[in-house]
This record gives C-alpha cells, structure tokens and sequence, in this order.
C-alpha cells in the first residue's frame, strides 16, 4: 500500500485538530453524562468507520478490511482498559469532573507511545522475520493467561508504579482541582492526579504490548496499523464514560478477548509457513466472538442497571478552600 507523505501529514493534522476540538469542548471541568458521552462516542466511531469506507473506496476491498479488522480488534481490546480505569479511578476517589482530563493526556501520551511501538514493530519484521514467531506465541500465551485470570482484577495499592513514584516524587495527599502539580509552601509537589495520569500511561503501555502484535497479525501495512490504532483509541474518552457504570455486566467479554488473541496468534502462524487466511474471514471471525461474548454477558447480567464501580476508602481528598489559596501554580508568570 502506497501512501504519500501528504496523506500521513492531512490524517496526522486532522487527529491533532480533532483533540483540540475535544479539549476546547471540555475546557472546564464537569461531570461528562452519558448522554454526552454517547454523542462522542458515535462521532468517534463515525470518524472511524468513515476512514475504512475511504480507504475501501482508494485502495480496494483487501486494505479496507485489512482496517476495519484492526480497528475492531483495537476496539474490542480497548474496552479492557476501560475496565482498568474504573478500577484506578475507584482507588484514587478522582472526582468524576477531573477524569476526563487525565484521560485526554492519557490518551494523548497513548497515541504517542503506540506510534512509537508501531515503528518499532515494523523495523523488527521487516528485518528478523522469524519475531514473527515471537509475537504468535507471544499472543496465543496472553490469551491463554487471561482465560486463567479473567476473574482477577487490578489493585492500584500494590501496584509497583505506585511504590515507585510516591518513593521518588513528593506528592500530596489532596486534588488540587486539574491541576498535575502545585507549589506549596515554595515547593513543588504532585497531586494525585498526576500519580494515576502515570497508572493510565504505563497500563496504556502494557495493553499495547498485546494489541500491536494482534493488529500486525491481520495487517502488515504501517499506515493501517497507525491509523486502527489512532481511531480506536481516540474514542477511548467518551468509551470509559458510557461504559464505567456498566463494567459489572460484561461478565463474559474478558473471555472473549483471550479469544480474539489466540485467533490472531493461530492465523499470524499459519501466515508465516503454510497458509493465508483471507481478511475477509478474519474480520467475520473478530465480530462473531466479540458480538458473542457481549450479548452472552448482557443476557446473563439482564435486570441489572447502571452502578458506578465499587469505591474502597480512597487514601486521597479533595483539598479544602484554605488549601486551595495558599496553593500556588506549578510555573509562575514573571
């Protein structure tokens, strides 16, 4: 697939427009409804599956279904970080009106980081062909593994990050608004804000270690491995705040993920050596799972409403007005 430098720059510079759009919509800080968060999360789906129809229509049938079956594995693996959100987010009492911007710079950080392993991947198979290999097993052991603890969750309190930067960053124990970091008393310290925008980036990172070698099994094209990867996570935001309440309904769509990456891992093998398996079958196979596992679950949790996450006693709080004056900005205007 031949893709001009132009190309890159306009997808480029339209995800940037996008985002600012996004910040400037959200510029202050409330509590995002899911009646918003449904409107974004069907312009961001729109933007998605509006870039497949034009590279359908550019380039043919075979990369377009090449895109749409990497943004649907994408999607569909996305859907586990919302769940590792929500269970963050409960630990650390975030304020529901300050979530949306850690998850703007999360998500920012995020297309970053990705781009960056993208590149990585493509420079690894273009030359040792045998990593190939690597990632196949790679992925049919995570899916195996998350079958095997698809009822364990995350806990933020024992989490080494967490050791880590409360070790090496004086942080304190109070939100001070958005803010990342605050002066107090003449020195700088974190909120802990910053503390869980740093739990965000590094799950962000661990996610990816798996999605990139699923898409690069349904598709070798960098572009299209770049851009399933953008459009997916650009809807992540508004995904989290429609989805959160329900996090307790999919029961079953933990299960089938592990299968989407054994399927994966399985044709990435017989790609190498015997044989090719058309996108096309891919594609139908990713649904099928995905639909599957999300109408199992829905059925087996019917009755049951929306309800935020469980919250445990959050060792963080919001800083009280007399904390908030004697604060001072990070940087200051001279």
């Amino acid at each position: 697939m031949d893709v001009p430098f132009w190309v890159w720059a306009t997808v480029i510079a339209f995800i940037v427009v996008m985002l600012a759009i996004d910040l400037f919509a959200h510029r202050r800080a409330h509590v995002i409804g899911v009646r918003e968060a449904a409107v974004w999360s069907a312009v961001w789906v729109a933007f998605g599956i509006a870039f497949g129809a034009l590279v359908w229509s550019v380039y043919g049938a075979e990369f377009g279904q090449q895109y749409f079956a990497g943004y649907l594995i994408e999607k569909s693996l996305a859907v586990d970080n919302v769940f590792v959100w929500a269970i963050i987010f409960s630990f650390f009492g975030v304020p529901r009106e300050y979530q949306h911007r850690v998850l703007f710079l999360g998500v920012l950080g995020a297309l970053v980081l990705r781009g960056a392993f993208i590149a990585a991947g493509a420079a690894l198979i273009d030359n040792f062909s045998w990593v190939l290999y690597v990632f196949a097993a790679f992925l049919l052991w995570t899916g195996y593994r998350m079958i095997r603890s698809r009822n364990e969750h995350l806990d933020p309190a024992r989490s080494r990050t967490l050791r880590l930067f409360r070790r090496f960053v004086p942080m304190t124990d109070a939100y001070y608004g958005q803010r990342l970091l605050v002066r107090r008393a003449g020195t700088l310290v974190a909120t802990p804000l910053l503390a869980v925008l740093v739990l965000v980036e590094v799950t962000d990172v661990v996610f990816a270690v798996d999605s990139i070698p699923a898409i690069f099994a349904v598709t070798d094209d960098v572009f299209l491995v770049f851009t399933a990867n953008a459009f997916a996570i650009l809807g992540l935001r508004a995904m989290y705040f429609l989805l959160a309440d329900l996090i307790h309904r999919f029961v079953y769509l933990k299960i089938g993920l592990a299968l989407v990456l054994i399927w994966v891992g399985v044709k990435m093998l017989l790609k190498i050596d015997l044989f090719y398996i058309p996108t096309s079958i891919s594609l139908a196979v990713v649904a099928v799972i995905i639909t599957t596992s999300i109408v199992a679950s829905l059925r087996a949790t019917r009755g049951q409403g929306r309800r935020e996450p469980p919250a445990p006693a959050s060792p963080f709080r919001v800083a009280t007005e007399e904390e908030l004056a004697a604060s001072a900005p990070a940087w200051k205007v001279r």
